[in-house]
């Protein structure tokens, strides 16, 4: 019986998967919020949490199974939920801030973590974008959740008893609450936060019940009172009530960082909803997102990780700013402390995001990228710098001054409304200048503009990374000095200065390597070692690294031929490693030894663009195998779907640009790169009414290669598509079959743009 069960399972299994989605007309059930979510401190599998939240919401909330303080908010393989957490963390590495809990009890009186906590099953858990449900086995009670962007509604089926609560945990680091029966409401503020705030920051919040209180008491620290208000360390409430069976408890929340008069007013996105309006409210809001790109004739899975992996692209910079009582935009500044008119997002980190993230939304949300741009500017004028990493102000981590490039590939394709001479006066501080955070500004700026690059010699960590970001961030600059028409001379030195990756290029070993003050290679040299004077990668990871000039790392390396090569030897080679520099075997390194694909680690973001490289070289059916072997073993819809940390949106949108067939391997130029199209058919649909049509109607497991292409009817043979020719509207067809053309985008004129190619014509 067993073994007949196990055969009609498979094939079962086996049908859904051959089953083609013909059409999706409701894309957000199709969302799966926990892919990602098996991971750990040693291995991520994506490293996110199930966001149930708003696209780009300013709050988000999360079953939290982990304890207080913990990065890992929820864990897949967790059996315990401790609360329901209001979070804003972009990442687990980054932690939280502007942070409280709720969580309904049955029973005695609880209020430490670990006491109140309840084991829980996936099997009774309801997890979606727009709402959660899941059922407390501990204390018989059911917790739905439904969010606006800066609110919620809770929802709590209580069983018949005389002992039901209700706990709202402030966390550590400075809280209060209060509790007001007359009104059936509890306010307070919680200060946790883990950097990047000034020092008046709190998160107000406020919750309005919709069933009186017969039961009150605060807590502080380990001690419970018998008080309606408390102001400590760790301070919370706990209210309760008698209940009958199934009865249901309603709970209004909502948040501000300016006041608590503004948490008032954020409550009005509720306004008289119910629960299901809310939340059938939220469906439609992801919908109407989601929408705007449509795919069909995928499988079941293909389609569950299209559709998860543009949720994640949906979700981050979020919303940092409110709406005040006379309808205008507001802002707590998490640079100086003061509200202040106007935008402002937070939660992204340039070093992921410049790459194929902020493209995404220069292509699809451009309206909302010109919103952003504008908080770039505020943050500029608020703080003195443009922020690399904000969360929600500047935080010290990472490298590069890639703020050049989300400047400037906004500009360049279209995006307006933004203060562009505050934002490139920004850029070119940056240029200039070291920050108060060695994140911020270029550190090493002045070996760098020198010499031509950041020595390895000179206690600069990541010293060969910062170089060739640096370099790359001058061409952008370039790129929009030339746009904005500035002097002669300052577009020359910016052109001049995206060429300094040259001089990290070692002809022996035909890759980057630090350089030492005294312009000597630093040695002994291992292009396997991790870190050193790379960040987060390799030697093999970071040589390609020249977004902007292929061609000229192409005749560095010899010519075409020896360049494909050297891209053939990143995936024949074994994933060994050096991993002395960190002293232990760091996450990264693991994830790309598991993959099993040589040195290729799409898990981190330095060599996600490398595969669309065989372009500039005439082998571009390369490119096509390799990103259609990426899109099928590095990404799952399951709670172990991604291969390293997913990176607020970036490695979601490589797949999202991948599926649709092209990537932006260089922001700031008009231009696209070929892959191959995943699906028999994508529809665009572009904030200026046009459409971009993608059909590849013999497209299927075998059939990954491009035998010939056609753009609005016409035979094109280019390895590229220009942005400013897809926003007009374009029909894609392509020819697609299971054996490589080799004589298709192989000659000189069909390859991508480089420097080196456009300055000698």
């Amino acid at each position: 019986m067993k073994r007949i069960f196990f055969i009609v399972c498979f094939f079962g299994w086996m049908s859904a998967q051959a089953q083609l989605v013909e059409k999706v007309t409701d894309p957000v059930e199709w969302v799966n919020p926990l892919v990602g979510t098996d991971s750990k401190h040693s291995l991520s599998n994506g490293n996110t949490y199930p966001a149930i939240a708003l696209p780009w919401g300013m709050n988000f909330w999360v079953p939290q199974t982990g304890k207080m303080g913990d990065g890992w908010i929820y864990t897949y393989s967790a059996d315990k939920i401790r609360g329901f957490k209001q979070t804003h963390q972009p990442s687990p590495w980054m932690n939280d801030y502007g942070q409280f809990s709720i969580m309904p009890l049955t029973g005695k009186v609880r209020f430490k973590e670990d006491e109140r906590a309840s084991w829980f099953s996936h099997k009774s858990e309801i997890v979606k974008p727009y709402y959660y449900s899941v059922y407390l086995a501990d204390h018989n009670i059911t917790t739905e959740i439904a969010p606006t962007e800066r609110a919620a509604r809770f929802r709590f089926t209580f069983p018949q008893t005389d002992s039901a609560f209700v706990v709202v945990d402030a966390f550590d680091k400075g809280s209060y609450v209060k509790i007001i029966p007359a009104e059936n409401k509890i306010i307070g503020y919680t200060t946790k936060n883990s950097g990047g705030v000034p020092d008046n920051f709190k998160n107000y919040f406020v919750l309005i019940f919709d069933k009186p209180f017969t039961y009150n008491a605060t807590w502080h620290n380990t001690s419970l009172q018998n008080n309606l208000e408390a102001k400590e360390n760790h301070a919370g409430a706990i209210i309760g009530f008698k209940t009958k069976r199934g009865e249901r408890v309603n709970v209004r929340v909502a948040s501000s960082f300016i006041s608590p008069e503004q948490a008032e007013l954020n409550l009005k996105e509720i306004g008289n909803d119910d629960f299901e309006t809310v939340k059938n409210k939220g469906k439609a809001a992801w919908n109407k997102e989601l929408s705007r790109v449509s795919a069909e004739g995928g499988t079941v899975d293909q389609m569950r990780t299209f559709y998860s992996c543009l949720y994640r692209s949906l979700l981050f910079p979020r919303k940092f700013y409110e709406i005040d009582a006379n309808g205008k935009v507001m802002h707590y500044s998490p640079y100086n402390g003061e509200v202040r008119p106007g935008y402002m997002f937070t939660d992204t980190g340039f070093w992921d995001t410049f790459r194929a993230l902020f493209p995404f939304l220069n292509l699809m949300y451009p309206s909302l990228n010109a919103q952003i741009q504008e908080g770039l500017a505020n943050a500029y004028k608020e703080g003195g710098w443009l922020p690399e990493w904000a969360s929600p102000g500047l935080r010290n981590v990472m490298i590069g001054s890639n703020s050049a490039s989300i400047v400037a590939d906004a500009y360049l394709k279209g995006v307006r409304g933004q203060d562009i001479k505050t934002l490139y006066e920004a850029v070119l501080k940056n240029t200039q200048n070291e920050g108060p955070l060695t994140a911020v500004g270029r550190a090493g700026v002045k070996y760098y503009n020198e010499l031509g690059y950041v020595p390895y010699d000179v206690k600069i960590n990541e010293n060969a990374a910062r170089t060739l970001e640096y370099a790359y961030a001058d061409f952008a600059i370039y790129q929009l000095a030339k746009a904005l028409n500035r002097p002669k001379k300052e577009i020359n030195l910016f052109a001049k200065r995206s060429q300094n990756y040259r001089n990290l290029f070692d002809p022996e070993t035909g890759l980057m390597r630090g350089k030492n003050q005294n312009g000597k290679f630093q040695a002994p040299f291992n292009p396997f070692k991790w870190g050193d004077a790379f960040t987060e990668g390799n030697s093999w990871h970071y040589t390609w690294s020249v977004f902007h000039d292929v061609q000229g790392l192409i005749n560095l390396m010899g010519g075409k031929k020896q360049f494909v090569a050297k891209l053939d030897t990143v995936f024949a080679l074994p994933p060994i490693y050096d991993e002395s520099y960190y002293r232990a075997v760091i996450h990264e390194i693991r994830e790309m030894q598991i993959a099993n694909m040589g040195q290729y680690a799409h898990g981190n973001q330095p060599i996600q663009h490398m595969i669309y490289l065989y372009n500039y070289a005439g082998a571009p059916w390369k490119a096509q195998y390799w990103v259609r072997e990426t899109m099928n073993r590095m990404y799952t819809p399951n709670p172990d779907g991604y291969i390293g940390d997913e990176d607020n949106g970036q490695t979601s949108a490589w797949y999202v640009f991948s599926a649709m067939g092209f990537y932006p391997v260089c922001p700031a130029t008009d231009q696209y790169v070929m892959g191959a199209p995943l699906f028999k058919k994508i529809s665009l649909h572009l904030e200026n009414g046009k459409k971009i049509e993608i059909n590849a109607p013999a497209n299927n497991p075998e059939n990954k290669y491009i035998n010939n292409l056609t753009l609005n009817g016409k035979p094109y043979t280019k390895n590229w598509l220009s942005h400013a020719e897809l926003i007009k509207g374009a029909v894609l067809n392509f020819d697609m079959t299971a054996t490589p053309n080799t004589q298709r985008g192989t000659k000189t004129e069909d390859f991508p743009y480089s420097f080196s190619k456009a300055t000698r014509k």
